[in-house]
């Protein structure tokens, strides 16, 4: 079946020549964040942690849509689309295309990775540095979603530097039961994107999928995919976390 007209206009706005993917077997990537590891490792040294600080506070699954390789177009974007500068409204074009279809596409591949039949609300990762309102991502994808917002703020005002997923560094809204897409811009450590989940759970959320617009990525030593609209990083798994 054809895709809608205006879907098909968002598809042409999504900058696939310039993007590069984590691969659906996880070959060589940690089981978690999907960023390379070891050779014989399941996870990558922050992983390891965050398992160690949160038991049980996880999400259920963690699915970057694209790396974001430092220096590269789409790490210049996630950087751009926030700044205010030039060049910010055409990052935020190219970013809320990329994301919009990718949740489309891919959403019941997260959801099905989840164990959950869908998200039932949303919520951005705050930023660590207490950034005043609404947050840049929510703001730009807020007319398009039509998933109610979870409540989630700063509990404290932390430095770049802060890499513990500490679960009171985030508050939210009681969430009893609630299925929940959490959605982040970037992820280097993934202590933010961490904490929000943990926060969610202490919160009273069941589910919590994360989806991540760009795993932050130093290539040297490892080859990324490129990326293919038709698959994502958990096309066809099912929850095993």
């Amino acid at each position: 079946m054809p895709h809608p007209p205006a879907w098909t206009r968002l598809r042409g706005r999504v900058p696939v020549t310039q993007l590069t993917a984590p691969r659906p077997d996880g070959t060589g990537l940690c089981a978690c964040c999907r960023g390379p590891v070891r050779p014989g490792s399941r996870r990558c040294y922050h992983c390891y942690l965050h398992r160690e600080y949160l038991p049980g506070l996880l999400p259920d699954v963690v699915v970057p849509v694209a790396y974001a390789e430092k220096g590269g177009p789409h790490a210049t974007n996630l950087w751009r689309y926030k700044s205010g500068g030039p060049g910010a409204r055409a990052a935020q074009e190219a970013l809320r295309s990329l994301l919009l279809v990718f949740l489309r596409d891919h959403g019941p591949c997260v959801w099905r990775c989840a164990g959950m039949p869908g998200p039932a609300c949303v919520a951005v990762v705050p930023s660590r540095r207490g950034r005043a309102g609404t947050h840049p991502l929510q703001a730009m994808l807020e007319p398009y979603l039509t998933l109610p917002w979870a409540r989630l703020s700063a509990g404290y005002r932390d430095g770049t530097a802060a890499c513990d997923p500490d679960p009171g560094r985030f508050q939210a809204g009681r969430l009893p039961g609630a299925a929940v897409l959490l959605l982040d811009d970037t992820w280097t450590s993934g202590a933010s994107a961490t904490a929000a989940a943990a926060a969610l759970r202490l919160a009273g959320a069941r589910s919590v999928a994360v989806v991540v617009l760009g795993r932050h990525l130093d290539a040297g030593g490892f080859s990324p995919a490129p990326f293919r609209p038709g698959l994502c990083a958990v096309h066809g798994r099912r929850p095993s976390q």
